[in-house]
Order: C-alpha cells, then sequence, then structure tokens
C-alpha cells in the first residue's frame, strides 16, 4: 500500500499543474510559441490530453501561466553583475530559467521581489528589478511578445501588477510625491520592456547572421557605417559612432535606469516651495 501511495504521489507530481507550466517553458524556450502544443507537451510530460486539461484551459492560459511564472522568478532572482561582453552573465540557474520558474509559479499571491527588496536603498531595487527582467527576457526569447501582449490585452492579470508592483513600492520608498507614483512607475516600467525586449531582438537578429558574424564584428560594421554618414545630415550621430562600437548593452541598460531615477528623485516635493528663498 506504503509503494502504490509514494507511486500515486509521483504521477501526481509529474502532472500538477507546475510541472506543466515548467514544461511549457522549455518548449517555448526551444521551440517557441509555435511550438508549444498540447501535444507537443502530453508526448513530452507522457501523458495524456486530459491530465493536462485538467490544469489548464487552453493554450492562452498555458502562454499566460509560463509568462507569470517566469516574470516572478526573474523578480525574486539576485541578477548576476553588469559588465562583460553586453550579454548577460551566465550562472548555474539564469533569472527566469524552467526550473526557477516553475518553483515561483505557485507563490502568485507572495509579496513580489523579495530578494530586490534586500538591496541597499530604493535605487539599488529599482536596478534589481530591472535586471532580473532584462535577464529574463535574454534567456527566453518569446517572453517580450507575451509580455506585449499580456500587457494591452490582460493589464488585470498578475503580470502586470506584478511587476508594477515591485518598481511602485520602491518608487514610494523613494519620498517621490504620491501624485507622481503612477507617472514615475509607469515610465520605468515600459523603459525596462521597451529597452529590454529590443535587446532580446537585437540578439535574435544576430543568431540569424551566422556563425562568422559575431557582436564586436556586427557592432564594428554599424559605427563604420554611422562614421561615413553625410557629415550636415548626421554631424551628431557621426560624433557618438565610436561608442556604438564599444558599448556594452547592461551597462547601457542601467545607464538608463540611472537617467530615469535622476529626474524622478528631482521631482519637487510638497514644501519644497516654499523653503526656496525668492529670487533677488
Amino acid at each position: 500500500m506504503a509503494t502504490r501511495t509514494r507511486r500515486s504521489q509521483r504521477r501526481t507530481e509529474a502532472l500538477s499543474r507546475e510541472r506543466i507550466v515548467e514544461t511549457a517553458i522549455e518548449l517555448l524556450d526551444t521551440a517557441g510559441e509555435s511550438g508549444l502544443t498540447f501535444r507537443a507537451l502530453t508526448e513530452r510530460l507522457a501523458t495524456g490530453p486530459g491530465a493536462v486539461y485538467w490544469h489548464v484551459a487552453n493554450k492562452g492560459e498555458l502562454l499566460g501561466a509560463a509568462t507569470d511564472a517566469v516574470v516572478a522568478a526573474a523578480l525574486a532572482a539576485e541578477p548576476a553583475a553588469s559588465g562583460g561582453s553586453g550579454e548577460s552573465a551566465g550562472s548555474a540557474e539564469p533569472a527566469g530559467s524552467a526550473g526557477s520558474a516553475a518553483s515561483a509559479e505557485p507563490a502568485a499571491s507572495a509579496e513580489p521581489a523579495a530578494s530586490a527588496g534586500s538591496a541597499d536603498s530604493p535605487q539599488d531595487g529599482i536596478r534589481a528589478v530591472a535586471l532580473g527582467l532584462f535577464d529574463a527576457i535574454e534567456e527566453h526569447p518569446w517572453l517580450a511578445t507575451q509580455l506585449a501582449t499580456q500587457l494591452s490585452r490582460s493589464l488585470w492579470a498578475t503580470v502586470a501588477p506584478r511587476i508594477f508592483e515591485s518598481i511602485g513600492r520602491r518608487i514610494r520608498a523613494l519620498d517621490v510625491p504620491e501624485s507622481s507614483w503612477f507617472a514615475a512607475t509607469s515610465a520605468l516600467m515600459h523603459y525596462i520592456l521597451g529597452a529590454a525586449g529590443q535587446n532580446a531582438a537585437n540578439a535574435a537578429s544576430a543568431r540569424t547572421l551566422g556563425p562568422d558574424v559575431d557582436r564586436a564584428r556586427f557592432l564594428d560594421a554599424a559605427s563604420t557605417a554611422w562614421e561615413e554618414l553625410d557629415p550636415d545630415d548626421y554631424p551628431f550621430t557621426r560624433t557618438v559612432a565610436d561608442q556604438l562600437r564599444g558599448h556594452d548593452d547592461r551597462e547601457q541598460f542601467l545607464a538608463g535606469i540611472d537617467l530615469i531615477l535622476a529626474g524622478i528623485t528631482a521631482l519637487p516635493r510638497p514644501g519644497d516651495e516654499a523653503r526656496t528663498p525668492p529670487a533677488t
């Protein structure tokens, strides 16, 4: 009887919602959204479609669960330090990977970005949130599209509030005026997802250029093309062309975060006008 119970528990674990979402993430990473079919899912899980439909009603729900699981894992992860070749630094379990995402998926109601909250300051916490999402979007090429879909069609689902809450708590901790909380949080959220999504698109495009074209060679060619632009029409672009050649994607991403934070922290607080001496 004990053996039968243990086997039953193993079957239940294998067919749990968490295991289904984990497998869906693996399929999305290897085959993209078009490769995520219930047939492929049941084959990889070695089960029947009824067992899967017991936990998820359709592909849309499954994509939403996979997106939420990866985002939850990314917000809870300690991001790798910036620098290097401009690609995310490797780790044993990348932020938002299938294993970490599956374990994070059930905790949808937990406090968001718990480990990021241990940062030294609200600014550090925002950088940690940003890098966690940056790395997850780069690690999972399908994620940027799904985030855009969820934010445009399902703003009330868990993904948007999860990200908004993680950033917004830290905006509030910066002593930003309450009237500016929504605008400041929205600006950061849109920058993070937009810049990270563009970086992922660049990486995907580079992979189609063949093994002989690496990132450094591609950027060198682009920089050279900028330098050869008409000096009357593109004086500024020609001036910064060499910075394109040597830039680091993660450092540039964080520089954008810091620029936005500088503007946010410069917002006038209630009473600032009263404390400002009149001009003479």
